[in-house]
């Protein structure tokens, strides 16, 4: 499998120099102990309570880019302290990220304090993701309702493959418009269909269309 090395101390000062180097080489033998790949190695200079490191952001792109499996880090604190602890945590869950560390030698262990937050904040999505999704069905529902016939529509066949389309149906808006939907439900029945757009998209393209026809 294949893993990033994280090391992080808390300044910029040359004698931190010697610890960055101390974390490398023991998550260069905690790779070899479980035959973990390294692919990258990112290094930061600041405080673990602050998020806007280069060092998180350079690590995001490569879980997004790459194939990573594992980042190896030499203790929790060494990814963040606080919030921003929890805030990475989280991340590198819904990514499929496992964390090992030294200290472990082998998979993180969380405290039941921070498990307890993050089994939270999974709720929470997954009741935001439903909530939506709802919301998607009932525009959808009370579009078809008002006479809105989605097959006849909308090009069946592109819908089907949920690909992305970069157009925006102004016709579509305008009909489901007269048939008095709110542009939020305008936009979550378009969505519904593979529309990728949003609320502020549809209102903007129902008011250009608005001037064009005075």
């Amino acid at each position: 499998m294949n893993g990033m090395i994280y090391t992080r101390v808390s300044t910029d000062k040359e004698s931190q120099d010697t610890s960055l180097q101390r974390q490398q080489e023991e998550l260069m033998q905690l790779a070899n102990l479980h035959n973990i790949n390294v692919i990258t190695s990112i290094m930061d200079k600041a405080s673990g309570f602050d998020i806007d490191r280069d060092g998180i952001f350079e690590m995001i792109k490569v879980i997004k880019s790459r194939d990573v499996d594992v980042l190896l880090i030499q203790d929790e604190t060494r990814l963040g302290r606080g919030n921003a602890k929890l805030a990475l945590f989280h991340l590198l869950h819904k990514e499929g990220v496992s964390i090992y560390t030294s200290i472990n030698q082998g998979e993180i262990e969380l405290s039941d304090g921070d498990s307890m937050v993050l089994n939270i904040v999974s709720v929470v999505e997954e009741f935001q993701r439903k909530i939506h999704n709802l919301k998607i069905s009932r525009g959808v529902q009370k579009a078809i309702r008002n006479g809105y016939s989605p097959t006849k529509n909308l090009d069946h066949s592109i819908a089907s493959t949920g690909r992305e389309k970069k157009e925006v149906p102004i016709d579509e808006i305008i009909r489901l418009r007269s048939n008095n939907l709110t542009f939020e439900e305008i936009a979550a029945t378009l969505r519904g269909f593979g529309y990728n757009v949003s609320k502020a998209t549809v209102n903007r393209r129902y008011l250009e269309y608005v001037k064009t026809t005075r």
